[in-house]
């Protein structure tokens, strides 16, 4: 490893760790991605998560404090790193190529197919409050049983 990418792998683990701390499961290849997919049933809340700091300042804690809040829980809570684990994401990617690639975004899964996706223009740019509000929204159609 190149003294860049130890350099880069010092400053994303925490990044890493704000949504693996809060039960996430992180998957950093391709191949984790394709399996997890598609052995996947039920509801998936799938974070792409980034350096940016609309990243760190407004998705990863609206993540968090909807997933708090929200009545009904999705099944699943995954996350890729743009940019960090590229192959990773690409995959996960085109599990809903009708969107286009966006970081951070956030995309909710419902037995086999996307259900709703908040991409980065929904995320960049509003208040953490907004943020948080619109997911556990998205959370209580799509996850209730």
């Amino acid at each position: 490893m190149n003294a860049y990418d130890e350099y880069m792998k010092g400053i994303v683990k925490p990044m890493r760790e704000e949504l693996a701390n809060n039960g996430f499961t992180e998957l950093t290849t391709a191949e984790a991605v394709e399996g997890t997919m598609k052995s996947l049933e039920g509801t998936a809340l799938v974070v792409i998560n980034s350096v940016c700091g609309c990243a760190a300042g407004l998705a990863r804690p609206a993540v968090r404090e909807a997933l708090q809040e929200a009545t009904h829980k999705p099944d699943h809570l995954l996350t890729v790193f743009a940019g960090q684990d590229k192959e990773a994401t690409a995959m996960m990617r085109d599990y809903f190529p009708e969107v286009p690639p966006s970081s951070p975004s956030i995309a909710v899964w419902k037995d086999g197919a996307l259900a709703y996706f908040i991409p980065r223009e929904q995320i960049e740019n509003f208040e953490m409050e907004q943020i948080k509000d619109h997911l556990a929204e998205v959370l209580g159609q799509v996850c209730q049983k």
